[in-house]
């Protein structure tokens, strides 16, 4: 057994969001195996029941809040620092003691940090640390900066070059570091050429257990209706992207063939935007207790992603309830998976409206598609088999 500290930007509980999904399972990971400390942060109020769930299993913690309004304008410092604007966000005196303080009163074998924002808490490294970046933010940032007008593509190109420089520098002070695939790897390698070598994949899981077919639940939808359903957090920027993007450009199309046809989007904190689209044939959820119900139920689950890389959890979680699911081809390929066999991939709107429209007209084919999904989910994406490589090179940090 080994001590850990464990820096994390969002509470790791509930697993109620992509990056909650990873950060909850590498927390649980770690602490049926090592001791761990954790430092992390609260940005929603409702999260503040869950303390005690999460102190219960961690020997130490320290959670310290964050408005995201106040953190906003106070990222604006990065500006006059010449600093991704993301640390200034991430920056908190409390946090910053709690960390100094801990690692003074005790040996700590390793650091896991996850996200390049808490890495600026152990800089420069005292004790071995290991980075999970999950994704190439800096790459995010400027994907952004081409979505937008002046002055806001100014803003986040510039956020894009200073965290790529910041990401450069991290890989080359940590003992590992990590992305969420093979593909954000090769990315990350071609925007640094220095850091070849460096960094290494470690996947995303799924509960097959929980997300299963096998468990029933009630439907949420009417007897007369055909649906299909997005699932995620809907204040999350390439999802409200996704959604509407389907609402408006392919939901109209779809409806004409299928006019009993609706388009849930299911989960919390709907931003403005995403509530708008609620009409005739969408239907905007807000927070839901357990999406399961509208996995199992859905006649097709689509994903159709534009700002967003890596391996996405509701993909998998979709696919391990055997559902059908179409999903854009850059979030299709991050997945190990046959397209055509396991899931549908599609690069246009086009591609989106002939893939539904082709497993509403054969159920069966959907059928089988979902089956294999789940196939594909139970033979390679436990989590424990994903986070071998993590453990393989902490046990090396650890030994050595």
């Amino acid at each position: 057994m080994a001590r850990i500290l464990f820096l994390v930007h969002r509470l790791p509980y509930p697993p109620n969001k992509g990056d909650k999904v990873r950060s909850y399972h590498l927390l649980k990971h770690l602490v049926a195996r090592h001791e761990v400390h954790l430092g992390t942060f609260i940005d929603d109020p409702d999260d503040e029941v869950h303390l005690p769930v999460v102190r219960g299993w961690c020997a130490g913690l320290h959670v310290a809040r964050l408005d995201p309004r106040t953190a906003r304008l106070k990222s604006l410092m990065g500006l006059l620092r010449q600093e991704p604007l993301t640390l200034a966000y991430y920056a908190d005196n409390s946090l910053r003691h709690w960390v100094g303080d801990v690692t003074q009163r005790l040996h700590f074998d390793a650091a896991i940090v996850f996200s390049s924002a808490m890495v600026q808490y152990v800089l420069p490294p005292k004790i071995p640390t290991l980075v999970d970046f999950v994704d190439v933010d800096s790459a995010k940032w400027t994907q952004y900066g081409a979505e937008h007008g002046w002055p806001l593509s100014w803003l986040y190109r510039r956020e894009g070059r200073a965290l790529l420089e910041y990401e450069r520098s991290v890989v080359h002070q940590a003992q590992a570091s990590f992305l969420v695939t093979d593909k954000e790897v090769a990315l990350f390698e071609s925007l640094a050429p220095d850091c070849v070598g460096l960094v290494h994949a470690s996947g995303n899981g799924v509960d097959a257990e929980y997300y299963s077919p096998d468990t029933p639940h009630a439907t949420p939808f009417s007897a007369d209706e055909i649906p299909i359903v997005f699932t995620g957090a809907m204040d999350y920027k390439p999802n409200v992207d996704a959604v509407e993007w389907f609402a408006k450009d392919m939901l109209p199309v779809l409806r004409q063939r299928w006019p009993r046809l609706c388009f849930h989007v299911v989960g919390r904190s709907p931003t403005a935007a995403v509530q708008a689209l609620t009409a005739e044939g969408v239907n905007v959820t807000g927070t839901v207790p357990d999406v399961r119900p509208f996995l199992q139920h859905a006649a097709v689950v689509v994903a159709p992603l534009r700002l967003a890389r890596g391996v996405q959890n509701k993909i998998l979680e979709a696919m391990a309830m055997a559902r059908p699911v179409v999903a854009a081809v850059s979030c299709a390929d991050a997945i190990d998976a046959v397209p055509g066999r396991d899931l549908l991939a599609a690069a246009t709107a086009n591609d989106f409206v002939a893939s539904v429209n082709g497993l509403l007209q054969e159920p069966q084919r959907a059928a089988a598609i979902g089956h294999a999904a789940r196939d594909c989910v139970l033979a390679g994406y436990s989590w424990d088999a994903r986070l071998r490589d993590l453990d393989a090179r902490l046990d090396a940090v650890v030994s050595s």
